[in-house]
């Protein structure tokens, strides 16, 4: 039997990549990312039982707000992140946001990505431009942001670690 996800998630797909709901079966990888050096951008190493919540959070953020991360997979079936908008409590805007997994980064597949989900988001929810909020030694994370037009707003400082806010171009700008 063939489990259908009850939530209306669109499927992207771009030249090299399909931006899809998140399954269980990307446990693993998540697992994986989150207990690795990757995380420490986005927290820091985090044990199994929070990386699950994590994972049924991001299909509450789906049912709540209509978008979110997406899985994303290499035409291959290689999964090689999430990468979507997401806008958690507390935040200032809804934030266009990646995590790449091992092995995957310097291919071009994270601005890919981005740039579905981003537009994905404009056409179907808003037209407002959209934030990344990038630790600020992230270097890796914000030439992304550059590369896909964002420009640095402000630094917010925080005892948790200061970030960078970066404005992407709204729908309406020209390439």
């Amino acid at each position: 039997m063939t489990y259908a996800f009850p939530l209306p998630i669109p499927v992207l797909h771009t030249d090299r990549l399909i931006l899809r709901e998140p399954r269980e079966a990307d446990f693993g990888a998540m697992l994986a990312f989150s207990q690795s050096p990757r995380a420490e951008f986005i927290g820091g190493a985090i044990d199994r039982q929070w990386v699950w919540r994590t994972h049924l959070a991001n299909i509450g953020h789906w049912a709540l707000r209509g978008y979110g991360f997406f899985s994303v997979e290499t035409r291959t079936g290689d999964f090689i992140g999430r990468i979507g908008v997401i806008f958690h409590d507390e935040w200032p805007e809804p934030e266009l946001a990646w995590h790449l997994y091992d092995g995957f980064e310097g291919q071009g597949y994270a601005a890919e990505a981005a740039l579905a989900a981003k537009a994905d988001y404009h056409a179907r929810i808003s037209r407002a431009p959209l934030i990344s909020m990038i630790d600020v030694p992230n270097i890796r994370s914000e030439a992304l942001a550059l590369r896909l037009g964002a420009t640095r707003e402000r630094t917010e400082l925080d005892p948790d670690g200061d970030y960078h806010i970066y404005r992407h171009p709204g729908p309406e700008a020209r390439a």
